[in-house]
């Protein structure tokens, strides 16, 4: 199907891979016990003494001091890796003795450190036989679209445009799609058919609304871009025109008030959900836009005023045919056109949008060829199939398909590379998985449910063998962000605070009882300490006027002293995260080059990890 796989080389072999899988567990059999603490136990459990051998200033002082360090050099990371055992941990108490040795193995063992990941323009590079030069982006997709939502979706989907073109298909089926947003991007850039399918039917009936409103929107401004490239006319066209005295240029041209009604339009129809009808002004405008024969719209102007429009491909809009009278066209003409309604009757039932979400709930054993077979049929492919000349194209875009997933939550983003393994008809996949705290572990002491009879953690024959676990509160520390701390966007040290001294309140006077209800989001609405308390009492269903206000801010005093050992705890947590993302990325790296089907497998940093922490996609291709 696709002859330049062969010219795709791993940059990280099995071996390699295995070798970084076990460096990483070295590091975590001492340190993860440290993720795994529990914010709510911080002051109960009396967290800091049963974990560390120094005073909370000297680890924020260390951490201070090395935000700004260079990244390690191939020696340093390598005395580290194999000469720091304890790492920075006593050998007989397993306190952390030494913050600064710590953070330094914490350091080398995170996947930029790391020997297993292959750069992504290489890989762009190499998918394009070498020629490949970065597309220039002319969408400003800011306008219907947050920045980071914009930077994940504009990098993923040249990446992904990239795979389907080196294996010579077009259909993409993204799994957990969403809103839709790389979806529409992907069919209206690139012209590729997308399938989007969610478990949500919120999410999916909204983004076929905002599909079909895009759709609807963009012909409006064909049929007046037109007008200032106008096709190609016959004599007989001309001929007329020059009869009726007619060169166009007394035609009216839309004012400026229509064009940013517009495009204003357009933008409210990216950003809304379902929608009911339009109000009477849109619907004139509409009316102007869609029945009007006798203006023209500046493209210059409508691309300044909103650029999204110029990324419609020709293929993700209905053109009109010329409106000239039959009498005026020669036979042969007239049988072309004939032919050429009829060709886009039938592509219309089958491709009424470049872009199909649906819902449905996807698991390892899902069926994809039975889901999109059922929405084929109902938009009318069986009556394209029937047509000879349809039918090889029909069947072969049906199946041939790029996987992809754009942070997809807990054991979805496992299952999707499952499904990429056992189906014949997925040619390739691109996961970026997200929310590791939801995954489900195999090993994990917890005794939770396996879901379906597939474990998200490990997938790997090399780390099941050796029946490996994180924990949840290690995962939940792994969808923390090291670079945004880095940089200054901090932790919610305050709310962690008064979480953990809840606690301790439940402890003293309620039994330390625990409620299966949530606190939730009720420090964000809590205006004091003393408000937090008493509005999360009330919804755990107990009694708040049992404590006094003297009381509960005697509380806060008492431990309003110790609030910078949550603070450096957290911080070292944070350390950490890297490293647990790291093994269970590398995992799933690790299936895939397990797999015999696999030609190509790869860990790629496609975003910056500043503006989008779960940065990093699992990329797979099948054997030809």
């Amino acid at each position: 199907m696709f002859s330049m796989a062969c010219l795709l080389v791993d940059s990280a072999s099995i071996e390699t891979v295995k070798t970084t899988l076990d460096a990483i567990k070295e590091f975590l059999t001492i340190s993860l016990r440290i993720a795994n603490a529990h914010t709510v136990d911080f002051y109960t459990g009396d967290v800091w003494a049963a974990y560390m051998a120094v005073p909370p200033e000297n680890v924020l002082s260390v951490i201070g001091s090395r935000q700004e360090r260079a990244p390690l050099d191939a020696e340093t990371q390598g005395s580290i890796v194999h000469k720091m055992a304890p790492y920075g941990f006593s050998k007989d108490t397993k306190h952390l003795v030494d913050v600064a040795r710590f953070l330094d193995a914490a350091k080398a063992h995170s996947l930029p450190n790391l020997p297993v990941c292959t750069p992504l323009r290489g890989l762009m590079h190499s998918l394009h036989g070498g020629t490949f030069k970065s597309r220039d982006v002319t969408l400003r997709t800011d306008e219907f679209m947050n920045s980071k939502k914009s930077h994940e979706v504009q990098i993923m989907s040249e990446l992904v445009a990239s795979l389907t073109k080196h294996c010579r298909i077009q259909q993409v089926i993204d799994i957990g799609s969403g809103k839709g947003y790389l979806c529409s991007f992907l069919s209206m850039q690139y012209g590729l058919k997308v399938y989007g399918i969610d478990s949500s039917s919120t999410n999916t009936h909204g983004a076929h609304e905002r599909n079909r409103k895009l759709k609807k929107f963009s012909k409006a401004y064909q049929r007046h871009s037109n007008a200032r490239h106008p096709r190609p006319i016959s004599k007989g066209e001309e001929k007329k025109q020059v009869q009726e005295g007619g060169d166009n240029t007394n035609k009216s041209v839309l004012n400026n008030k229509d064009t940013d009604g517009l495009t204003s339009h357009l933008e409210r129809a990216t950003l809304q959900g379902p929608a009911t009808s339009l109000s009477p002004p849109e619907e004139t405008l509409k009316a102007k836009a869609e029945t009007s024969t006798d203006t023209q719209l500046d493209a210059t102007d409508v691309e300044t005023a909103n650029p999204f429009l110029c990324v419609l491909s020709a293929d993700a809009v209905e053109l009109p045919s010329p409106r000239t009278p039959p009498s005026e066209l020669s036979p042969e003409e007239k049988e072309r056109r004939k032919s050429e309604n009829l060709r886009k009757k039938a592509q219309s039932r089958h491709d009424s949008s470049l872009y199909s979400p649906l819902t449905s709930y996807v698991t390892a054993e899902t069926e994809l060829r039975e889901i999109i077979a059922d929405m084929e049929v109902k938009n009318g492919v069986s009556f394209i199939i029937e047509r000879n000349v349809f039918r090889i194209h029909s069947l072969a875009v049906l199946w041939d398909s790029v996987m992809v997933g754009l942070h997809t939550c807990g054991d979805l983003a496992p299952n999707t590379l499952r499904m990429f393994v056992a189906r014949p008809e997925l040619k390739a996949v691109c996961s970026v998985g997200c929310c590791y705290h939801l995954l489900s572990e195999e090993f994990d002491c917890a005794g939770q449910e396996c879901p379906g009879g597939v474990w998200g953690f490990p997938m790997s024959q090399f780390m099941r063998q050796q029946s490996w676990y994180c924990g949840r509160n290690a995962r939940m520390s792994a969808c923390l962000a090291l670079e945004r701390v880095t940089v200054g966007q901090g932790l919610p040290i305050e709310s962690l605070f008064y979480r953990a001294v809840l606690h301790v309140i439940l402890r003293d006077h309620y039994g330390a009882i625990k409620s299966e209800k949530r606190v939730g989001n009720v420090f964000s609405k809590a205006t004091s300490f003393v408000d937090y308390i008493k509005k999360a009492l009330k919804k755990l269903d107990l009694d708040e006027s049992k404590l006094s206000e003297s009381l509960i801010k005697d509380y806060y005093d008492t431990y309003r002293p110790r609030m910078k050992e949550m603070e450096a705890f957290n911080k070292l947590k944070v350390a950490l995260a890297p490293c647990i993302e790291g093994l269970i990325l590398l995992d799933r790296l690790c299936f895939l080059k397990e797999q015999d089907c696999t030609s190509f497998s790869a860990l790629v940093q496609l975003f910056d990890p500043v503006m989008s922490p779960r940065c990093y996609g699992v990329v797979g291709l099948k054997r030809p």
